[in-house]
């Protein structure tokens, strides 16, 4: 029995493993509970994530992975070999070859950490991408043709900017502020407006039942209960969405200027195709309610979010495992 080639997009927030042949086969949050008095793993991904901010003091849910690159190595390794073991792709005597996704920006030394961490959970062979590249190829765009494509990967720790052209990266820019972002964001403003102490579960609901982007565009509310940081009793309060798109503003201006900053330095001819063929938006910042009217609105051109946006990157490592063969000759370090 023969092992399968996977591709793994390592994401801060969520880690969704695609197999060659069967498509994604695992989506689960990138969290490990440990159990730090006698150094054991309890609980990987799922299991792991709603015991966030709700475990005594020896146990702690951790998130090895911070703005894309591995904070944790240890944990980090514990995770992706639980991972792999629960999807079962090792064969009798080989191991697979994996294909992991990095953000464009990160280092030598950070790209030996993933490569490492790989290897030692199971991997054969392993080949780091440019997330950027690999969302674009998730999301059916023609990469590989002389036109330019340009690509806005809005993930949990890093958000990627990127034209492409010809298979490869023209201009490119990774900043350190995606979906976690705006949870904090939220969080801090319910601090500061409403002296109400929420978790990190309680923001995410917030962001995605009535979060916006864009100014005016929904008006919803949700009912949040948190600790009131005057009496330290339990309160329920009412939030509006334009209160969160106050929050959010900062966070999305800045998204918005590494898009424009990307767009300043790319060669006109690509610019040009740009207007043709609009940008798409991939990962799971993707889905804030009003993203792509606020990019649109600000950059002057079509913005289009990716089908499956959540998915992209890993159906791109798919796509790109049926041609690992050439990636051979050209794979990093």
């Amino acid at each position: 029995m023969f092992s399968r080639d996977i591709g793994i997009d390592l994401g801060t927030a969520n880690v969704l493993i695609h197999v060659k042949g069967k498509g994604i086969v695992l989506n689960e949050p990138a969290v490990v509970a440990m159990d730090r008095t006698q150094g054991k793993v309890l609980a990987v991904g799922e299991e792991a994530y709603l015991m966030v901010g709700r475990t005594p003091g020896n146990i702690e849910a951790i998130r090895p992975l911070k703005d894309g690159v591995i904070a944790d190595f240890d944990v980090t390794e514990a995770m992706l070999k639980h991972f792999i073991t629960k999807i079962n792709v090792r064969g009798f005597l080989s191991k697979p070859r994996m294909l992991i996704c990095c953000p464009t920006n990160i280092t030598k030394v950070e790209q030996k950490a993933i490569k490492e961490a790989a290897e030692k959970s199971g991997g054969r062979k392993v080949y780091l991408e440019e997330e950027p590249k690999v969302a674009a190829i998730g999301a059916g765009m023609e990469i590989f043709q002389p036109s330019g494509n340009m690509v806005i990967d809005i993930g949990g720790g890093t958000t990627d900017v990127a034209v492409l052209s010809m298979g490869d990266i023209v201009t490119a820019e990774s900043i350190k502020l995606a979906g976690d972002t705006f949870d904090h964001d939220i969080l801090h403003y319910i601090k500061q407006k409403y002296k109400l102490l929420i978790g990190e579960r309680t923001a995410e609901d917030i962001k995605i039942t009535v979060g916006t982007a864009f100014k005016g565009a929904r008006n919803e509310q949700i009912d949040i209960r948190g600790r009131d940081m005057v009496s330290g009793l339990p309160r329920t309060i009412t939030v509006h969405s334009e209160e969160i798109e106050e929050a959010l503003r900062e966070s999305v201006s800045l998204i918005v200027q590494a898009a424009k900053s990307v767009l300043e330095r790319t060669p006109p001819e690509l610019s040009a195709d740009i207007i043709d063929r609009g940008v798409i938006l991939t990962g799971g910042g993707a889905m804030i309610h009003g993203i792509d009217q606020l990019l649109a609105e600000e950059l002057k051109v079509p913005v289009l979010i990716a089908e499956e946006p959540m998915n992209c990157v890993a159906k791109g490592t798919g796509i790109m495992l049926s041609n690992i063969d050439k990636i051979d000759k050209v794979k990093i370090g």
